[in-house]
């Protein structure tokens, strides 16, 4: 298993400039009770919007890269930006046990989410 640190050294070697477009991808909380899992997922959606790399495995299946993100985010100086932040409860899926997801960009300082080409 890769550590934050190499993920992050990899996302360096690939960034070229700031039209640079990495996309990091996990799933959140897993098969937890709908309103745990909303409780679960703001906590994790807060370490990410703090830049705080210590995002474990029991709160995003892709822990790794998402810390290896924040570590390059900061390094950029990159601002990060809930999108939304979700789980399977809340479209289609029964509220038993749910699936949390969460979408976030990270922009230069000086961009604006008003006028930044991206979609999530």
């Amino acid at each position: 298993m890769s550590s934050a640190e190499e993920v992050a050294e990899v996302l360096d070697c690939l960034w070229e400039s700031e039209k640079t477009l990495i996309i990091v991808s996990s799933d959140l909380s897993h098969y937890l009770p709908y309103a745990i899992a909303q409780r679960e997922d703001s906590k994790t959606a807060s370490s990410i919007l703090q830049l705080n790399h210590t995002v474990d495995h029991e709160h995003a299946c892709g822990a790794m890269p998402i810390n290896g993100l924040m570590l390059a985010a900061r390094k950029h100086h990159l601002t990060p930006h809930l999108l939304d932040l979700r789980n399977s409860g809340d479209t289609a899926g029964p509220r038993e046990q749910v699936v949390g997801y969460g979408a976030f960009a990270f922009t230069l300082p000086y961009s604006s989410l008003g006028n930044t080409d991206y979609a999530a």
